[in-house]
């Protein structure tokens, strides 16, 4: 019933919540006095803080307008190519000059982790001008009705597969963390079955390949805890009214709680610094705003995949040991030939230990030298990896370059083929 108590508790502060929203606006209105003394801030602060303290913050906007080719700003459509119950394929639709329409077609697979596509805002905005994107905007659970049926680490890999069926030849895939995992197994799938649609490249950045390598706190627990452990104490059937009632969930607020506590000083610090920049007026709180109404923006995970994911990638290892199986035929990453791998690491990453992502240069066993490279980027965490100026910087050109390297533009496009687990597009 924790989750019927956490909507309960949700339901019940509304009318404080909206109460405190209407004496923040009359506190901090320029019309009241109160508003131009410290006392008046003082107030008007304190009420914004349990105002943001106690509201769900809803799915976030790409917000991505407009980018940059060369030296013309252009506008950016985003448009919904692709849909599924549990995903939609978010196009980004340049209006680019005729030169830059043979930019590389890149797929961005976003962590199905707790936070929406849209925490990868900045790595889209980092490529954007330079290739044609595109990206898995995975639905809430909670908004996915039971008649839609399930959706486990089986259906993961098929989705990937079904999105570059749709995207067809020299499409390049990159994986953001937790989809390093199911996209290394979705193109070894699609190169053992010959699927002449199988990614020209792929770019795993922080993903949790091997966890035997250099476990973070959040691979022990997974060590720590069985399996059973984990469905008596964190899956949960979502409540009524929402659109998924009785769908059995790992709901978005404990996996934020479970972040958030991993660094609960950091987080203390930065709200303490949030209300004295509001008392002070002194114009630096937006960026606060702005991360955290990212950041405490979470999503529920089906029970299935969750505790899936939990197994096979965090207890029992087997992508690594050659032990994965997807629709009950043993996943080979050797059979990937031609298909290029860049793996990111990040220096400081605690969530992906550094070497858990390199593990896959070490499986892929029959990927040409020539065809491979790695990446450890100093003096950056997990988030780093994918976000910030460092990226922006240093791991974005990287990807470009090594997409660029390897497309098979040159090459005439094959027939799409249908094989087990995916469809053509």
């Amino acid at each position: 019933m924790f989750y019927q108590l956490y909507e309960l508790n949700h339901a019940a502060m509304a009318p404080f919540r909206a109460a405190a929203d209407i004496m923040r606006f009359a506190y901090a209105n320029p019309l009241n006095p109160f508003s131009h003394t410290p006392f008046g801030r003082t107030i008007a602060a304190s009420l914004e803080m349990f105002e943001r303290t106690t509201r769900r913050y809803g799915k976030p906007e790409f917000g991505l307008k407009q980018t940059t080719i060369g030296d013309k700003t252009v506008t950016v459509r985003e448009e919904v190519v692709w849909s599924r119950p549990f995903c939609n394929l978010l196009h980004f639709a340049r209006n680019a000059p005729a030169a830059s329409r043979n930019d590389p077609r890149i797929l961005i697979v976003a962590p199905m982790s707790g936070h929406y596509a849209t925490l990868l805002r900045g790595t889209v905005e980092a490529l954007l001008p330079s290739a044609d994107i595109y990206i898995t905007d995975w639905i809430d659970a909670r908004m996915v009705p039971m008649t839609e049926g399930t959706f486990d680490f089986d259906d993961y890999v098929d989705y990937v597969i079904e999105m570059l069926h749709f995207l067809g030849h020299d499409t390049h895939v990159v994986a953001v963390c937790q989809p390093s995992v199911p996209v290394l197994a979705a193109a070894a799938v699609m190169e053992e079955a010959r699927d002449p649609l199988s990614p020209a490249s792929m770019t795993l950045m922080g993903g949790p390949i091997d966890t035997r390598i250099n476990p973070t706190a959040v691979n022990k627990l997974a060590q720590e805890r069985s399996l059973q452990w984990f469905s008596d104490n964190v899956i949960m059937n979502v409540p009524w009214p929402q659109p998924g009632f009785m769908r059995p969930v790992y709901p978005g607020f404990l996996q934020l709680s479970g972040f958030m506590s991993m660094n609960l000083d950091r987080h203390l610090v930065a709200h303490k610094e949030f209300f004295m920049h509001l008392v002070k007026n002194d114009g630096e709180p937006e960026r606060h705003r702005d991360f955290y109404d990212e950041y405490l923006a979470v999503m529920d995970l089906t029970a299935e995949f969750y505790l899936q994911t939990v197994e096979e990638v965090f207890i029992k290892h087997s992508l690594p040991k050659g032990e994965l199986m997807h629709r009950g035929k043993r996943v080979d990453p050797s059979a990937i030939r031609n298909v290029a791998l860049l793996t990111v690491e990040g220096e400081n990453d605690d969530i992906s230990g550094v070497g858990q992502t390199k593990a896959a240069q070490t499986i892929c066993v029959n990927i040409p030298e020539d065809m491979r490279m790695h990446y450890l980027q100093p003096d950056v965490g997990h988030y780093g990896v994918f976000n910030g100026s460092r990226f922006r910087r240093e791991i974005a050109p990287r990807i470009i370059d090594f997409v660029r390297q390897h497309s098979r533009s040159a090459v005439k496009p094959p027939v799409p083929r249908v094989i087990k687990g995916g469809r053509a597009g």
